[in-house]
């Protein structure tokens, strides 16, 4: 397995986004949707705190977490990386969009850069996603990306894996 930290920060591109290192400038866009162990930013401070756990487990070879650009408008629209496990040749995949930037494609194609670089670049076997049945964007996606629905938790989380 190739895993992070890289000598230099992997950067994902397609014609709709591009996947970056996140930057201390991205932190007033991303407040609304910076979350740490599933637990959101309360304000900017706590937000720039939970990006440096963020920055700290990419060192840690643990993560790696990529801003999502809009190649139309060149904003941060959300993020998208890896965030636990690399156990066994497995990863999970979380990623958050805002709000103004949903039913773009957005997301879409930050999955396929990133699911891509986990297959080929990580050597990753297995890739994992986690949701709540609520999520109904969210399982659309996953299942479109050949996702396919395997665990339902007791808390109504359901679990995708992607292999």
């Amino acid at each position: 397995m190739n895993l992070p930290p890289y000598p230099s920060f992997p950067v994902l591109s397609s014609g709709v986004v591009t996947l970056r290192q996140v930057l201390p400038a991205d932190s007033n866009s991303l407040f609304e949707i910076s979350f740490y162990d599933a637990r959101p930013a309360q304000n900017l401070t706590e937000a720039a705190e939970m990006q440096e756990k963020i920055n700290a487990d990419y060192q840690r070879g643990t993560s790696i977490h990529w801003a999502i650009v809009s190649a139309a408008t060149a904003e941060v629209a959300g993020t998208v990386g890896y965030y636990r496990g690399f156990e066994n040749g497995t990863g999970e995949l979380g990623c958050v969009l805002k709000p103004a930037f949903r039913g773009q494609g957005l997301m879409r194609e930050a999955m396929k850069l990133a699911i891509k670089f986990g297959l080929t670049e990580m050597q990753l076997t297995e890739i994992l996603a986690v949701t709540t049945k609520q999520n109904v964007p969210a399982n659309n996606l996953l299942e479109k990306l050949g996702f396919r629905k395997t665990v339902y938790l007791p808390d109504g989380e359901l679990v995708y894996r992607y292999s």
